[in-house]
């Protein structure tokens, strides 16, 4: 039914008055992008495992909304995707890409492809050429072969085709090189520099497609003087651009440095503005608006202020909002139907090998022309073949320009799906780079204890999520700042999800080296409030403060965590627990972090190369206390992980503003003689089941009895003032409880209890709600059991306590019974005991 687009309105009056809101322009704009983000968020939540970049998820889900799938209904397609709603919403979903081409230009350092030298420009050069000349071919093959292909000019064939096999995606290799640690590394940059030095022969060569494009069918009968004077009206305006504007956007970028005191908005907004104007200049060139936003991009001063507060608003709404409209709408035009017979599908598979072909190999051949090793040489092939943002920029360009027509505009989209997607886990599985730590000795507090090192300067990792942390990271590292033994030197990471923004991406680059975190030994400037709060506080004395950032996904952020304790040759690594009570009352107020990050505290406690301690806050350090001292208290019971914290203690026991009080839980007289057994149940979840040590079928129980013995005998002699008591409790939970209840302290320190004793063993049954902490610190830290004061679960870093297993059930075992132990709690199998 054609359609008068003049008669379209804005906005309807209303159901109640008989409109229906789907019949009018701005409220089916509502309707649409609502749906699209639902469904590429969805479809980004499934491809996340397969850690593929978000470009994925929108394509497929506009995909799967258009005319392949759900499209297959026509009253759908008429109701939620009339063909009159498609101009409006390309041109929504357009303002979106406009600003993000201006960031990608902002994210893209000319700087650093200078200083990359021949290697990089080789092979960006091989990498373009060889795709480019088997574009050439399979345009020939598609001309003879698709129906209505000839009917284009054939130079505009030709150079579309060629740049649409020749493309790499920089933004996209960016976040790819970020999640897998690849992009502070060497083959890292290499990748980046040749992806940049492609993407600005793309648009030179998109510029050119353009050009001769003209209007599709008529651009073969338009003069050749034409496109001669685009292409010289483009070269002029990037001539302009950099010589003049560039100059004018530095001067603008010193007047909004933090040095003067100056109100930026009005040249932020004039920086925005300045994107639409390059973006309408080239336009009225005759080259693609985006090509003026990009260009613009590359005109503002890289890592200073100006660019982080223009990322900061613009970055969130164009990628977040309008972004998924324009990669969605490429789905919605591409129609898999048109893909039919064997013929069709055949010209699929020759567009994808010869896509990859032509980039993996010459890049491959280049690269191993500069000496780079095969492996390496076969990754970056594999990371420069990767589409995404500029190749359906390109298709969509052609389709507009009608040089492609459906058929081929589908091929070539599920061209650039395929070899985007296939990227991340071929690098995975061709490519993984050794870390290169070495292995140290040191590793918990009891080995600090020695008089040999006594003289050495105790060294913490203390991990943090953001500001709200801050205050009682201070007073616990304050707590355990000893003022007569060894300097303490302090690490902190500030630990940051990676994300699709291009600041994301600009901070890696900044934080990591060799595809891991740094500190610089410069001293930085306090750009924020954690950097600044740890500066101040290092000035007390005695305290060497060293920030940085990790930035990874959650699913990998334990490696560097881990790497930078080992790197650094850290005694104890001290994580943020991914819940944080607020105000006084223990339960009221909850800040969850979510099932991420107790993630990231699960895998660091399992592969930590030192001792760990978890800190669940509960306003340490910020509350007020009558007493002028941190009240701290050490419960033990025994094991090595309650001896780790008894030496914690030791420590704190000597600062004068801390006063601390040992709790020892006792056995009653008459349980010696039972014993607890424990049965291995690896079919039980870790997540709710309590885990103890394999290594305790090894361990002699007579012997720990003496450790832990000998272990309080020496505390008590080297620290008189500690207030220390015995407790023998036949309720471990209710003794417990009522300490953490009771107000009397602002810190309880526990051990995890890997290696149970009798007391801790029977707990073992009990239903787990933080697992990880261990059966005390789990009964400390949950909610709803009344406890106000913070807890620090320790667990001492052992070779031996590594490997854990979850246990199926208490046995009572007395000494006046020959008892035959049950098992019956794995069907078909004997359990071996382990307690």
């Amino acid at each position: 039914m054609a359609f008068n687009i003049t008669s379209i309105k804005t906005s309807s009056n209303g159901a109640w008055q008989g409109d229906n809101p789907l019949d009018f322009a701005f409220p089916l704009l509502i309707v649409q992008t609502t749906l699209i983000l639902v469904v590429s968020r969805f479809l980004a939540l499934l491809l996340k495992p397969l850690r593929q970049p978000k470009v994925i998820a929108e394509i497929v889900g506009g995909i799967i909304l258009g005319p392949s799938a759900f499209g297959r209904n026509k009253e759908y397609m008429h109701r939620i995707f009339p063909s009159w709603s498609t101009p409006i919403l390309e041109s929504v979903a357009s303002i979106g890409l406009l600003f993000f081409l201006f960031l990608v230009g902002l994210e893209l350092d000319l700087n650093s492809i200078r200083r990359s030298g021949r290697r990089a420009f080789g092979i960006a050069l091989a990498g373009i050429s060889l795709p480019f000349v088997c574009g050439i071919g399979v345009a020939y093959v598609l001309r003879q072969t698709v129906d209505g292909a000839d009917k284009v000019g054939y130079g505009q064939f030709l150079v579309f085709m060629g740049v649409a096999l020749s493309i790499t995606a920089f933004p996209v290799l960016a976040r790819i090189l970020a999640e897998l640690k690849l992009l502070t590394t060497q083959i890292g940059e290499t990748a980046m520099a040749a992806a940049a030095f492609n993407d600005v022969a793309a648009w030179i060569l998109l510029a050119l497609a353009v050009a001769l494009a003209g209007d599709g069918d008529g651009g073969g009968h338009k003069s050749p003087l034409i496109s001669i004077w685009v292409l010289l009206s483009g070269v002029g305006f990037v001539i302009f651009m950099m010589v003049v504007i560039r100059p004018a956007m530095k001067w603008v970028a010193r007047r909004c440095s933090p040095e003067h005191d100056v109100v930026d908005e009005a040249y932020i907004c004039l920086t925005l503005a300045g994107v639409m104007v390059s973006g309408f200049m080239t336009d009225l060139i005759g080259i693609h608006s985006i090509f003026g936003a990009f260009v613009f991009g590359l005109t503002i001063p890289k890592g200073g202020q100006f660019a982080e507060r223009l990322m900061e608003r613009i970055e969130d709404f164009v990628s977040g909002l309008l972004l998924p409209l324009y990669f969605a709408s490429s789905g919605l035009k591409t129609d898999v139907a048109k893909i039919k017979g064997g013929k069709a599908w055949g010209l699929l598979a020759l567009v994808i090998s010869t896509a990859c072909a032509g980039k993996i190999v010459g890049t491959f051949v280049v690269a191993m022309m500069f000496m780079i090793p095969a492996r390496e040489s076969l990754t970056l092939g594999v990371l420069m073949n990767t589409k995404g943002l500029v190749e359906l920029i390109v298709l969509n360009i052609g389709k507009e320009k009608k040089v492609l027509n459906d058929e081929m505009f589908a091929i070539l989209v599920l061209m650039a799906l395929f070899t985007t997607f296939i990227t991340t886990p071929t690098v995975m599985a061709i490519y993984k780079p050794a870390r290169g730590v070495s292995s140290h000795t040191r590793r918990k507090l009891r080995d600090m204890s020695s008089p040999q090192s006594s003289k050495d300067e105790l060294r913490i990792l203390a991990c943090l999520h953001g500001p709200g942390n801050v205050p009682s990271l201070i007073s616990l590292i304050e707590a355990t700042r000893s003022t007569k033994k060894a300097q303490l030197k302090l690490f902190i990471l500030h630990l940051v999800e990676l994300t699709e923004r291009s600041s994301s991406i600009i901070m890696v680059q900044r934080v990591r080296k060799n595809g891991l975190p740094f500190f610089n030994r410069r001293r930085t400037e306090c750009h924020d409030n954690i950097t600044g709060a740890f500066q101040a506080y290092s000035q007390l004395g005695r305290v060497q403060v060293r920030p940085t950032t990790a930035i990874s996904t959650l699913s990998t952020m334990h490696e560097d965590v881990c790497h930078v304790a080992e790197n650094k040759k850290v005694t104890m690594i001290i994580l943020p627990f991914h819940k944080q009570w607020r105000g006084d009352d223990g339960d009221e107020s909850i800040e969850n972090m979510g099932h991420g990050w107790r993630g990231v505290n699960q895998r660091v406690l399992k592969n930590a190369p030192c001792s760990v301690a978890v800190l669940v806050d509960r306003g340490f350090g910020t509350k007020p206390n009558d007493n002028l001292a941190q009240q701290v208290c050490i419960i033990f019971i025994g094991g090595p992980d309650d001896r780790e914290a008894l030496e914690l203690g030791g420590r704190m026991a000597e600062h004068p503003a801390v006063k601390v009080t040992v709790i020892r839980f006792v056995e009653k007289e008459g349980l010696e003689s039972n014993g607890v057994m424990l049965q291995p149940s690896p079919y039980k979840s870790p997540e709710n089941n309590y885990s103890f040590s394999t290594a305790t079928m090894k361990m002699n129980r007579e012997s720990e009895k003496e450790l832990d013995e000998a272990a309080m005998a020496e505390f008590r002699s080297r620290w008189e003032g500690v207030v220390y008591t015995e407790r023998a409790a036949s309720n471990i939970v209710e003794a417990v409880l009522v300490i953490g209840r009771s107000r009397d302290y602002d810190l309880i320190v526990v051990g995890k209890g890997r290696f149970p004793s009798t007391t801790v063993a029977e707990l073992a049954d009990r239903q787990a709600e933080h697992a990880e902490l261990g059966p005390i610190g789990d009964i400390l830290a949950s909610s709803g059991h009344g406890v106000v004061s913070s807890v620090l679960v320790v667990q001492q870093h052992d070779l031996e306590h590594v490997d854990e297993v979850t246990v199926s059930k208490v046995l009572q075992i007395n000494d006046n019974e020959n008892f035959q132990a049950d098992r019956s709690s794995v069907p078909g199998e004997i359990s071996e005991d382990i307690v």
